[in-house]
């Protein structure tokens, strides 16, 4: 009878024993218990940074309880009014783009005034991009589940979206 006392005072069960008095299980998603639904983002007026965060979010399915990490549980994200997504401080004057072609000196940099005049889509839909994973789940799935538009107006009626509002406030 000691040694068991003993042996539950080392394991802290005697202290804890609520702990101790059921297995605690990892849900893991199926195929089967995932849905994926299709949401839609205004942009105007939100901070870049801010929106692609929230937006790879629901991308990836952390906001659902059946996340799993290496399954796709999230949703279709639609962005309108990519034109109208703000930018803090003087990012738009310093903030550069870099390609490169593979020859010497050919390297390219855009800043991000330039890019949010002409493709104001793909402003969005780099800064989502990074903040994917970067494993062939990211790059191969979630990145499909993107789609901007630089106006109002989209062609994912038949989809019927969901509105989803994040808070707009900068701090």
């Amino acid at each position: 009878m000691a040694a068991e006392t003993r042996d539950a005072t080392r394991t802290g069960e005697a202290q804890y024993p609520f702990l101790f008095l059921s297995s605690m299980k990892t849900l893991s998603a199926r195929p089967s218990d995932i849905q994926h639904d299709w949401v839609v983002v205004d942009a105007d007026g939100m901070v870049l940074g801010r929106l692609a965060a929230e937006v790879a979010k629901i991308i990836r399915g952390k906001h659902k309880p059946i996340f799993t990490p290496h399954m796709d549980t999230g949703d279709f994200v639609i962005v309108i009014n990519a034109s109208k997504v703000k930018v803090t401080g003087r990012k738009l004057e310093q903030k550069t783009y870099f390609t490169h072609s593979g020859y010497m000196g050919h390297d390219k940099k855009t800043l991000l005034g330039n890019v949010l005049a002409k493709h104001p889509e793909r402003v969005i839909e780099k800064a989502v991009y990074g903040m994917l994973p970067k494993t062939a789940l990211g790059r191969q799935v979630l990145r499909r589940k993107l789609r901007v538009y630089a106006g109002a107006s989209h062609p994912h009626v038949a989809q019927q979206p969901k509105p989803v509002t994040f808070n707009k406030s900068e701090k």
